[in-house]
């Protein structure tokens, strides 16, 4: 009985199973955009990005089983820096996942967008904040003075402030990094990028170029980039309180739940074993169910009316007088008593 229960308590519930995870879950560019706006400078832009506190990044391209670190390399034409986001992965072996644009427009206005890696995050896939207070170092560039921000760390040389940590997995990491992405920022998404003038630097793009069968359209086919990819998720059906952008999926097994429990266990074999658990259903009225009444009514017949007297009706005589003296002896009479001291007179000489 225990193992039947067992059994249709298992085809109750539907059996949910990992979706594919996606290079793109372990790197989050709203938080990129929310971190780079928080910034002081572009210095301390790549300390946020490699805090082992916050963990912004989840990434390990190199599959070493430690979080790569990123580095921040800027370039500046005109009045546009760009700002590429590389992950360290080997000995002069680098991979850019982003490129943030900054621009300053006609009207003298800043302007920021966030663009994800063509292979990383498919085409198109392009991030606009916009901060509720511009960043005071957005102010820096477009000073005549200024230099273009070159990051000092590579392969074996790392800044000691970071401590490598092991990836975890992708629904944890955006458990994680949603707590830094910073509400007052607005995010929009289009499919126009503000830099028409784009240089491709295929030296910084090691991973992918060793690795072309895991570019975004190989591994999605079904998606144009990632905005696509997470609708598609979204779209999924799934069991009631899992959501499918998680990671998760179900495998499409309807659940068909027992009317009642079988008697048999499973391969047709026969119960040995009596059903003793009562019935699921109770019954409407309850049964009328009189006591027997096992006592008798009268006392046996047999039963003597008077109790025997097992104490002999008279005592033996020689112990004890059958008869006792109706009164005292009388007195004695007056001839036994001695004779008065009048009778007899003493004669004085």
């Amino acid at each position: 009985m225990f193992f039947t229960a067992e059994v249709v308590h298992a085809q109750d519930v539907t059996t949910i199973t990992a979706s594919s995870e996606d290079i793109s879950d372990n790197l989050d560019l709203e938080a990129v955009a929310s971190v780079f706006g928080d910034s002081k400078d572009l210095e301390d832009f790549e300390k946020r990005l490699n805090d082992p506190d916050t963990q912004i990044s989840n990434l390990d391209l190199n599959n070493d089983g430690e979080v790569d670190y990123l580095r921040v390399m800027e370039t500046a034409e005109n009045n546009v820096h760009s700002i590429s986001i590389q992950a360290v992965i080997g000995k002069d072996m680098y991979q850019e996942v982003a490129v943030i644009d900054v621009q300053k427009d006609s009207k003298g206005k800043t302007q920021v967008q966030v663009v994800g890696n063509v292979d990383m995050y498919g085409p198109n896939y392009y991030i606009t904040p916009y901060y509720p207070v511009v960043p005071v170092f957005f102010t820096f560039f477009w000073v005549a003075t200024y230099r273009p921000w070159y990051s000092p760390w590579y392969w074996g040389y790392r800044p000691p402030y970071f401590r490598p940590w092991p990836p975890i997995s992708p629904y944890r990491y955006r458990s994680n990094v949603h707590v830094h992405i910073n509400i007052n920022n607005t995010y929009n998404r289009n499919n126009v990028r503000i830099n028409n003038n784009v240089r491709v630097n295929n030296n910084n793009n090691a991973y992918f170029r060793n690795n072309p069968d895991k570019s975004f359209n190989k591994r999605n086919p079904g998606s144009s980039n990632r905005n696509e990819l997470v609708s598609n998720r979204k779209s999924r059906p799934s069991n009631k309180g899992i959501n499918s952008d998680r990671g998760y999926k179900s495998t499409g097994r309807p659940v068909n739940k027992p009317e009642s429990r079988p008697s048999q266990q499973p391969g047709n074999k026969q119960s040995t074993k009596p059903n003793t658990r009562p019935s699921n259903t109770r019954p409407s009225t309850k049964p009328s169910y009189t006591k027997p009444n096992t006592r008798p009514s009268n006392k046996p017949s047999t039963r003597p009316s008077t109790r025997p007297s097992t104490r002999p009706s008279t005592r033996p005589s020689s112990t004890r007088p059958s008869t006792r003296p109706s009164s005292r002896p009388s007195a004695p009479s007056a001839s036994r008593r001695p004779a008065s001291r009048s009778s007899h007179t003493r004669t004085r000489h």
